[in-house]
């Protein structure tokens, strides 16, 4: 067995995790954009690792991420207790509906919209981040950029502490190995009303690699 595979979104993230840690058993790779795409790049990682007698022990989404203000401060660290499938469902007049309750499971072994983070992963994590804050990481296809979709997010998982876009597609590909899964995020820009100016992009990487030590 190998040691730990890290997957991030987009290369300057990877770096970012890299110069944090110098372990020769964590891999970290970029997966690509969304949750398709990351879950099935992630998939095919596990698959060969294992298909090679070398496979992981654990998986971890890793990146930066919107943060929910009232949670978590922009530059801060995240790690998810969960991983949610937030705009996976449907659109109704009485507002939307989670997949769950459309009885069409979306995933094999029982995920559903959610996966919960493993419990042992993230106590090691939370040890090593003792300052990090702790909480559902909801996953969306398209990112949340005005103040009437941040405000139905926050109603419907008010515990939410940040958005991403692979942690799902990524936790799932985890479950499907029977592997442990957990999310760690750190804070470029607030959930809400699409501002890139005001996005503190090199500071959320900076604070990335700053967390990456936790991962060894």
């Amino acid at each position: 067995m190998t040691g730990l595979l890290v997957v991030t979104a987009v290369p300057a993230e990877a770096d970012a995790v890299r110069a944090g840690v110098a372990d020769p058993t964590v891999t970290v790779a970029p997966v690509g954009v969304g949750p398709a795409v990351a879950g099935a790049a992630t998939a095919r990682l596990l698959a060969l690792a294992e298909a090679a007698g070398r496979p992981y022990r654990a998986v971890v989404s890793a990146g930066v991420a919107g943060g929910f203000t009232d949670h978590v401060a922009v530059g801060g660290t995240v790690l998810g207790t969960a991983s949610i499938a937030a705009d996976l469902g449907a659109e109704s007049p009485e507002g939307f509906i989670p997949i769950d309750d459309l009885g069409m499971p979306p995933a094999l072994l029982g995920t559903g919209s959610t996966v919960t983070a493993d419990p042992e992963l993230l106590a090691a994590l939370r040890a090593t981040l003792p300052t990090a804050t702790v909480g559902p990481v909801l996953t969306v296809t398209t990112v949340t950029g005005t103040a009437a979709s941040t405000e139905a997010l926050r109603r419907r998982h008010p515990e939410a502490v940040a958005e991403a876009m692979e942690g799902y597609g990524v936790a799932v590909a985890a479950a499907q190995a029977g592997l442990p899964f957990a999310e760690l995020r750190t804070i470029s820009n607030p959930v809400g009303p699409r501002d890139r100016d005001a996005w503190r992009l090199r500071e959320a990487l900076a604070a990335l690699t700053e967390a990456a030590p936790a991962l060894r």
